[in-house]
């Protein structure tokens, strides 16, 4: 059945978000709730949402807002009805029975839960209804959370129910897993034990909440919050409610319960008003007493907050488990013990909860934004030194001693296809969404064609047969190796390859250039040095740009200052619907130099306003780059034109390398390099509009005296330097200026102070 209207009952935080982003896929929604102004007061909370819910604030005309009692009508038309009001089993049978009696035949409905089982859901239901009725559990943010879970039992309809399952996966985006009726499904069944785990071994083993947030953090491939930090964006009283449900529900010999007991530090938070963020703190706090904002932790042994400081544990910037592991101290042991709990226990829920243990990773990566799920950091320990680690009185779960007795390996490569461990098959293809091609699956069955620390390169064959460059650094920050894996899938493609695509399996494409470099190059002036870089990074992208095969970015999440510039002068961008793209080098007060202004700068000359007027030119992408203006959708983008009109929107990340080749293959035969650019600039007769400009946000305080001094060299560059109407410049002469203008704003100190203000604190300084 196509899905072509949707009606959303249940206007809170998952309803609202829900609604959101099916306006997102361009459907139209009705909203619902007990009264309208209570649904019209959600599509205002949508509109000002941070992150936005909204791709675009025109999205918000495809939500019409109603009433349970007025309005119901509307889900006469409609092709899916959702439910998504409180956890009451006696409001949600009544709200089916009046469903059930309006719905056209074979419409979807399902609930948003996340604790009451299916089969308690449709034990009233109809027949007819329980064919299509399932639980679709969204994760909040629903716009950024790529996991639905979709819940079926043995009375649904399968083949019906898969319509829905390609709706959740093509049109709103989302990595959908399908799974059988348990409790907590399964990335919050292994999720919250993994928070539990961690949070009770930290309790355990005396660690402070910065040294254990350090450990269950980016090194064991965790975000960055840890455990204590996400207690407290969760809601620390909503963690309670979540596991009091799962106490309920699990079976008394579920180890679950060893770690979902109560605990006295979390009843003392909540009744003293500690509920996290949205309370008066939890594990930290704000504490502005003083006048001045001051991060307290709290010391848990004696309920007392201290400041909070940063703890160097010596641990790896990125993914690195067998490193932590091996660490012979109390933050190795720590790590081990939260490892070694959560992978048995995900073991254990192999076969009778999911066959494929691979829906419990995607459940992790998608639902937790775990880098890798349980078992392909298993694949990464090793089974053989996993089992070797365990201690006399750790259970075995059937699986494992399954996979070590066949084969001790979950995955195996076969005619070049994966295949992975089935406790009933033996080894079994992975399968995937029909089109989706999975980084993730080619590298656990093929060795890159060229890797170091930074970088990697892979081999794709899908429609086309293509390269695929992996950043792997933190935050996929870009240096000089970052820079050479690009020269060398331009080397290798030249010889016989399709194109090349930039893409990975990160939650951000690319903060941009690796500030530390810049920063330690500076303050020892080697100034030679940041400008070879800078030169060789401009090279680099001038090829890619203009090679004589296409090469298509992917970016997902941040791609912004370098990383920006990286995507800008590829031939095609596939950009993720939640990509956030734009220039920030102003912030550290610097300006692009990888050919972000020349590439700004030849992408609005062509635009009708200003085509014909240098000037306008200039003072537009001055006001682009000066503001440090990012676009979060690529919707946006495409207005500030940092994308083109050309590239595409694509709402699924699981579906970007899809569309990369899809792009390669139907432009490789007729394909034409873009031809060099040349512009002509005003120079000197904009500065003095630039500068009046500068000033005026100086006596605004929007700036202050170094704003302004970036400001004049920004403005230079994109005036063309030391030029007039009359001289024609290259490309290459805009990569000079840049490298120059750059060099002489990085030696100078407060361009310095802010880069170590913004390395240290992830914030700007304003100087």
């Amino acid at each position: 059945m196509k899905i072509s209207k949707v009606v959303v009952i249940g206007s809170g935080t998952m309803g609202s978000g829900i609604a959101a982003q099916v306006a997102n896929a361009g459907i139209n929604v009705h909203l619902l709730d007990l009264t309208k102004d209570i649904a019209s007061n959600a599509c205002e909370r949508i509109k000002k949402s941070r992150p936005p819910l909204l791709m675009e604030e025109n999205n918000l005309n495809l939500i019409t807002p109603g009433s349970i009692e007025n309005d119901l009508e509307c889900l006469k038309d409609a092709d899916w009805v959702v439910e998504a009001v409180v956890e009451r089993i006696d409001i949600k049978k009544t709200l089916y029975s009046q469903i059930d009696a309006l719905r056209k035949p074979g419409a979807f409905v399902s609930s948003n839960t996340s604790s009451i089982p299916l089969s308690v859901l449709t034990e009233d239901m109809s027949e007819e209804m329980k064919e299509v009725f399932c639980i679709t559990h969204f994760f909040n943010p629903v716009r950024y959370m790529r996991l639905l879970e979709l819940v079926i039992g043995k009375e649904n309809n399968k083949e019906k129910i898969n319509d829905l399952v390609v709706f959740g996966d093509k049109i709103l985006g989302k990595t959908v897993v399908v799974c059988n009726d348990s409790p907590g499904f399964l990335g919050n069944r292994v999720g919250v034990y993994a928070m539990q785990v961690a949070m009770t071994e930290a309790f355990n083993l005396g660690l402070s909440v910065e040294e254990a947030d350090a450990v269950f953090g980016r090194p064991l491939g965790i975000p960055k919050t840890g455990i204590f930090g996400l207690y407290d964006l969760i809601g620390i009283d909503l963690m309670a409610d979540v596991l009091k449900s799962f106490i309920k529900e699990l079976p008394e010999s579920d180890p679950f319960h060893d770690v979902g007991k109560e605990l006295p530090i979390i009843n003392k938070l909540i009744k003293d008003g500690y509920t996290g963020r949205k309370g008066k703190g939890g594990f930290f706090r704000m504490n502005k007493s003083t006048g001045v904002k001051v991060l307290e932790s709290l010391n848990y042994k004696n309920n007392t907050y201290n400041e909070s400081k940063k703890v160097d544990l010596q641990l790896p910037d990125v993914m690195d488990i067998n490193k932590v592991l091996n660490r012979k101290d109390v933050y190795g042991e720590y790590a081990w013990s939260i490892l070694k709990k959560t992978i048995l226990y995900a073991a254990a829920l192999v076969p009778n909860v999911t066959e494929n243990f691979n829906d419990i990773d995607d459940a992790m990566k998608c639902g937790f934004n775990w880098s890798k799920g349980p078992f392909e950091i298993l694949n990464e320990i090793g089974i053989e030194n996993f089992i070797s680690k365990l201690n006399n009185d750790d259970h075995i779960p059937p699986f494992l001693k399954q996979l070590m007795d066949q084969s001790n390996s979950l995955f195996n490569v076969s005619n070049n296809s994966l295949e992975y461990f089935h406790p009933k098959k033996s080894y079994t293809p992975m399968s995937r969404p029909a089109g989706v091609i999975s980084l993730s699956d080619i590298k656990k069955s093929s060795n890159p064609i060229y890797s170091n620390s930074s970088a990697s390169i892979w081999e794709i064959s899908g429609k086309s047969r293509s390269l695929c460059v992996e950043f792997h650094t933190k935050a996929n920050a870009l240096d000089g190796l970052t820079n050479d894996c690009l020269m060398k899938a331009y080397e290798l493609t030249s010889e016989k390859y399709d194109g090349i695509i930039i893409a990975n399996d990160a939650m951000q494409f690319s903060a941009g250039v690796n500030l530390n470099y810049f920063y330690d190059k500076a303050i020892n002036k080697q100034f030679n040095e940041i400008d070879k870089f800078l030169n060789n990074f401009q090279q680099s992208l001038y090829q890619l740009q203009h090679a004589n095969f296409p090469v298509v970015s992917c970016p997902s999440g941040l791609a912004i200052g370098g990383g920006y510039e990286v995507i800008s002068q590829t031939s095609f961008i596939a950009a993720h619907s939640n990509s956030v793209l734009g220039l920030v080098e102003s912030l550290v007060g610097l300006i692009p130099a990888g050919g972000g202004c020349k590439e700004m700068l030849r992408r609005w000359a062509n635009n009708s306003e200003i085509k014909n007027d240098p000037k306008l030119l200039s003072l537009k992408v001055f006001n682009l780059i000066g503001y440090a203006t990012t676009a979060d959708s690529p919707i946006k983008a495409k207005v500030h034109k940092f994308l083109s009109e050309q590239d595409t929107i694509v709402m699924s990340k699981d579906r970007l390398i899809e569309e990369a080749d899809n792009i390669i293959f139907s432009k490789k035969q007729n394909y034409k390099s873009l031809e060099s650019a040349s512009l002509v600039l005003p120079g000197a007769t904009v500065m003095s509009e630039m500068i009046d400009i500068l000033n005026q946000l100086k006596d605004k305080k929007i700036i202050g005296q170094h704003g302004v001094e970036v400001g004049k060299k920004l403005g230079y560059m994109l005036s063309g330097g030391d030029t007039n109407s009359s001289t024609v410049l290259t490309e290459q002469n805009l990569y000079d200026l840049e490298r120059e203008i750059f060099i002489d704003l990085i030696k100078q100190k407060p361009t310095q102070d802010r880069i170590r203000h913004t390395l240290d604190t992830g914030k700007p300084l304003f100087n």
